[in-house]
């Protein structure tokens, strides 16, 4: 299942982007008839028996199916209701293209995570407002989302798989001047806009554990980035166990697990985003997440 929060006749709705990728069915059409208040209510309250039953309304065929371009597709998560947590530098490639200190190179070291802050995440197809006043140096990383489907504290590496709703495809815009300028990431992440995702929420039990997933990013159709989430040096398991380590995580939180190489900053001379840029992160089996800068 591909789980999707859409606006249609100026009502949001959830639903489900069939498995053609251009047709969508509202929750009631799959025999999913409670209402949520949104996706978040929903990753909470569904049941596996309801998911069940909706799989076998799943297909291109059902007869409540509209064009997804007829409608207003949202990021499926709109608002988080904790700042989203990433990890940092968690590919090698990319501590590579940066030269980073030893240290930081030294495979056996602690993972990096940090918080984004997000009022709103952007959706697939939004345009993203560029602040040059602010920081001129605009960068894209596209990146695996995991979002979390129960509630857990303490969790074992060996039991992360059960804590994961789904898969999405996010890209953490940077402002890059302000990373440095505050040393810390926080701010340099977390302006208005800077977060996307989407299309969809894909439901983990159409990936197989843990993924092997071609990861892209494309900025006004070149190719930038091109790994593979294999290639992560802190896995999906070791994440969630980190994370929920003494610190609680919940239905809905969003962990974004870290970027390949290929990002602008990363280029010489750089190539940051501007005004007019369209970029495209592509993860396979999860989906395009597009935005355009303005």
């Amino acid at each position: 299942m591909k789980w999707i929060t859409y606006v249609q006749e100026n009502k949001q709705k959830l639903g489900a982007l069939l498995p053609c990728g251009d047709k969508i069915v509202p929750l009631s059409a799959l025999g999913i008839t409670r209402e949520f208040c949104n996706m978040i209510d929903f990753i909470e309250k569904v049941t596996e028996e309801e998911k069940a039953s909706a799989k076998a309304l799943w297909v291109d065929t059902n007869p409540a199916a509209v064009d997804a371009g007829s409608v207003q597709i949202l990021s499926p998560i709109t608002r988080p209701i904790h700042d989203i947590m990433c990890v940092g530098v968690n590919y090698l490639e990319h501590q590579n293209e940066f030269k980073r200190a030893a240290e930081v190179l030294d495979p056996n070291r602690a993972a990096i995570y940090f918080a984004k802050r997000a009022c709103k995440i952007l959706g697939s197809g939004d345009e993203l407002e560029y602040f040059p006043e602010i920081d001129v140096k605009l960068d894209y990383e596209v990146e695996l989302a995991v979002i979390i489907g129960k509630e857990g504290k303490n969790i074992p590496a060996d039991k992360a798989e059960e804590y994961i709703f789904g898969y999405s495809v996010f890209n953490d815009f940077s402002a890059r001047a302000l990373q440095r300028k505050h040393i810390q990431w926080f701010k340099g992440k977390s302006l208005d806009g800077y977060s996307a995702m989407g299309p969809a929420i894909v439901d983990k039990s159409l990936i197989g554990y843990l993924p092997e997933l071609n990861v892209q990013s494309i900025v006004n159709g070149e190719l930038r980035q091109n790994s593979n989430t294999r290639l992560m040096m802190t896995t999906i398991s070791k994440i969630i166990e980190d994370l929920s380590c003494g610190m609680t995580l919940e239905p809905g939180d969003i962990i974004a697990t870290g970027t390949p190489s290929g990002v602008g900053a990363g280029f010489d001379p750089p190539k940051c985003l501007k005004k007019g840029d369209t970029v495209e992160c592509v993860i396979e089996q999860v989906g395009s997440l597009v935005t355009k800068i303005v």
